[in-house]
């Protein structure tokens, strides 16, 4: 058993899946892969299972019955993982958006430099993002500069979604108070983490779109990342997650 678990959500992802789990488990720091899978009608979940006999002991995969939020499936992966007892918990996407290689990177500014929270940030070094439209690019990036105006947090990728927690932060923050499910919920996690007082720190990736399957962004999640912003502001962080 590894130190360290990687979190996949996935919603019809067959083209994508196995050649994803086979990348992590190619790299030469060990890690396991956690799919949580949300009742794809593609078959992604037999192919994951299929693949689980190779992978012994390495690769799970958690079945919900439905498309319930990409937030809630992060914390029952969050969940599973404090139970099962991983010191690292990442979370990563299936379409190859985020180079399984960076996970590397992310393991060492938390084991080895002392972050608490490791972001795979787009914008710390300008804007590195690959084979996104210009309308897109400029929407992702000004989102980021209104949520840090709006909470001060001292991030450059706020709706980052490649990290890598440690488990003291996944265990002071209290999951069940987590509010927002869709790409709110990215900005939720780290302005917690932040308000907690734990180093959050960015290291630079390079962000491919996919180029297999489709994108699970629409203007609702848009819209409630940033709606949801404004109410995340003026809660009382502390109060919400102190331990009873």
């Amino acid at each position: 058993m590894s130190d360290s678990i990687v979190i996949i959500p996935t919603y019809n992802e067959i083209e994508n899946i196995e050649r994803i789990i086979r990348k992590v488990f190619s790299l030469e720091k060990p890690f396991d892969v956690l799919v949580i899978e949300d009742n794809s009608p593609d078959g992604t979940a037999d192919k994951v299972k299929s693949l689980m006999k190779e992978f012994k002991n390495r690769l799970f995969i958690e079945e919900r019955k439905g498309k319930l939020g990409l937030g809630t499936a992060y914390i029952h992966g969050f969940k599973w993982a404090l139970d099962h007892g991983y010191h690292y918990i990442f979370e990563m996407d299936a379409d190859f958006s985020h180079n399984p290689d960076d996970l590397v990177r992310l393991y060492g500014a938390c084991a080895n430099d002392g972050a608490d929270l490791a972001i795979g940030s787009r914008y710390i070094n300008g804007v590195n993002v690959v084979n996104w439209p210009m309308g897109r690019v400029l929407m992702s990036y000004y989102a980021s500069a209104y949520v840090r105006l709006i909470t001060r947090m001292k991030v450059r990728d706020t709706t980052a979604g490649f990290k890598c927690y440690t488990r003291r932060v996944l265990e002071a923050i209290n999951l069940d108070r987590i509010s927002f499910i869709g790409y709110a919920f990215q900005i939720e996690m780290k302005y917690t983490a932040w308000k907690l007082g734990f180093r959050v720190v960015e290291v630079p990736i390079i962000f491919t779109d996919r180029t297999q399957g489709e994108s699970k962004m629409n203007t609702n999640i848009f819209k409630e990342a940033i709606l949801g912003v404004i109410s995340l502001r003026f809660k009382n962080i502390r109060k919400i997650h102190r331990k009873q």
